[in-house]
């Protein structure tokens, strides 16, 4: 008999419920990926709907007859954003979207909780897909009205707040605390492989017919939110008909032999066993050398209020914190191709390509903060420090275009870390640590509303961040780094009274040794 491959003898160390796992975890990070590749296009086309005219307009005038109309709309400016006051119409569109999202995400996690998860966010997609393209049809179409490329900005900024609260409530069922920080920086970095991607698509059709720029990336969401329908698994416990099905007589057996207890849990087990009636339970594998048992009642709890979910001890600063993390990250992400073509001189496709790095120091960023914060057990100490390094990155970046190539990708992975990684924590690991806050009593409903809270909040920054980039812009791009550098300074205040408790506690809060499980200390 020939030896087993070790390919296969690897594959087959891992049960059922660690492939459900991984495959829930894949798919959650390519939907989301999908939801940051659609809202990118609208950077990387900035440039092109406002292009320096001057050089036509002198050719024009001292030619012996006017150039064709065909060669005006393709090498000039896209109407309405061929006036002097274009930097603010452009940072109106982001408000625009942005605005909408922020108010529409405080209703999606209310109402994400009481609807199924999978259907919500199919819906979701499938609309932010519509409004992508039709942005891009505006293009196709000659469509030169403001209130037109408004109302598409609204709509979809609406529609796309169906994503995150869904995608994080569906890793929280299926993930448990140990090693969040971890688990979730590689998760989260699919905002960044997002950006990446929505930069490279929009970037190839930008100089040719930038309404394919949205047109593709709106197909590729829709196509993604047909895949949510087919395949999400929202919870564990969704599976058990199945396996029921297919296994009827072992079902009850399995129940009473098993679950005994698992790694020493058959305290944590029998402690929520209410009068002997049978339980409802759930394992979740966080690793393959981890295995922890959450166990739940029969009654389903309600679902938290708006005003509970605020009294959850930590919730509010966060949200503060992230408003002003965001502003800095949105801000970034609306103007920073459009900066690196006005300060280093390039064109569109070309800025659009090089921005790309700072999405990809998000991505280390995002991790590194999520390892660090597991080591240490401080989700709050470990953003003030990120936080703290990145002020006098956001000056060093001001100075671009005085740098070369080589400094300026530098600069620019080390800023995309440290300005992505605190927004990422918060916006994961953190949201996941106070949605199961041990002052909830075990009532799982309540993730879906703290996330949109959080990220909620962070949407009001990341809408105001662009708008005053818009405005400030037109008096110099010094004024804008100043901004930034003022929101990374308040962010960092608003976490000062958790990073003191955390450091006055971390000698009376000791974790047990061999442990990997970090839990989020009440503040």
């Amino acid at each position: 008999m020939a030896p087993v491959p070790p390919g296969i003898r690897f594959l087959a160390s891992f049960n059922r419920d660690q492939w459900y796992r991984a495959f829930t975890f894949g798919l959650t990070f390519l939907l989301y990926t999908s939801f940051h590749l659609s809202r990118k296009p609208i950077s990387i086309v900035k440039s092109e709907l406002h292009k320096n005219c001057s050089a036509l307009h002198e050719l024009s005038t001292t030619g012996s007859r006017q150039l064709p109309r065909l060669h005006t709309e393709t090498d000039c400016s896209w109407k309405p954003f061929d006036k002097s006051n274009y930097k603010q119409l452009l940072g109106a569109m982001d408000y625009s979207f942005l605005c909408a999202y922020a108010v529409g995400m405080y209703l999606s996690g209310i109402i994400g909780e009481r609807l199924p998860i999978r259907l919500y966010l199919t819906f979701g997609m499938l609309m932010s897909g519509l409004f992508t393209c039709l942005f891009g049809l505006g293009r196709i179409y000659n469509i030169h009205n403001l209130s037109f490329y408004i109302f598409v900005q609204v709509a979809n900024g609406l529609v796309q707040t169906t994503g995150w609260p869904s995608v994080v409530t569906c890793i929280g069922n299926w993930f448990g605390k140990g090693r969040r920080g971890l688990i979730m920086g590689i998760w989260n970095s699919h905002t960044s492989v997002g950006n990446i991607l929505g930069s490279l698509i929009a970037g190839y059709w930008v100089s040719s017919n930038w309404g394919l720029s949205f047109i593709v990336p709106g197909l590729v969401i829709a196509a993604m939110g047909i895949v949510c329908f087919l395949f999400l698994i929202e919870h564990p416990n969704d599976l058990k008909s199945i396996h029921d099905v297919q296994n009827p007589a072992s079902s009850n057996t399995k129940l009473t032999n098993s679950w005994k207890g698992v790694n020493g849990h058959n305290q944590l087990y029998h402690s929520y066993k209410q009068g002997g009636k049978s339980q409802n339970w759930d394992t979740e594998l966080l690793l393959p050398v981890q295995q922890v048992v959450v166990v739940k009642s029969e009654s389903e709890p309600s679902a938290i209020s708006f005003m509970g979910a605020l009294r959850i001890p930590g919730v509010i600063e966060f949200s503060l914190c992230l408003l002003f993390a965001k502003l800095v990250s949105y801000t970034f992400l609306f103007w920073l191709p459009l900066y690196i073509t006005k300060a280093a001189h390039l064109d569109a496709k070309k800025a659009g390509e090089l921005s790309t790095l700072f999405d990809v120091g998000g991505i280390v960023g995002g991790i590194l903060a999520g390892v660090i914060s597991d080591k240490l057990g401080k989700r709050a100490t470990t953003c003030a420090v990120m936080l703290l390094l990145a002020a006098p990155t956001l000056y060093g970046f001001s100075m671009i275009s005085e740098f070369g190539l080589g400094p300026t990708i530098g600069m620019l992975l080390v800023c995309g870390g440290l300005v992505n990684g605190p927004y990422a924590l918060i916006t994961t690991a953190v949201s996941a640590d106070l949605g199961t806050h041990k002052s909830l009593k075990g009532n799982s409903r309540a993730l879906s509303t703290v996330t949109a809270i959080i990220d909620g909040t962070g949407s009001v920054g990341a809408a105001i961040g662009p708008l005053l980039a818009g405005v400030l812009s037109s008096r110099g791009w010094n004024q804008v780094f100043y901004m930034l550098m003022a929101a990374d300074f308040l962010a960092l205040v608003l976490l000062l009274r958790l990073v003191t408790k955390e450091l006055t506690s971390a000698n009376m809060v000791k974790p047990r040794s061999g442990s990997t499980t970090v839990e989020m200390k009440e503040h």
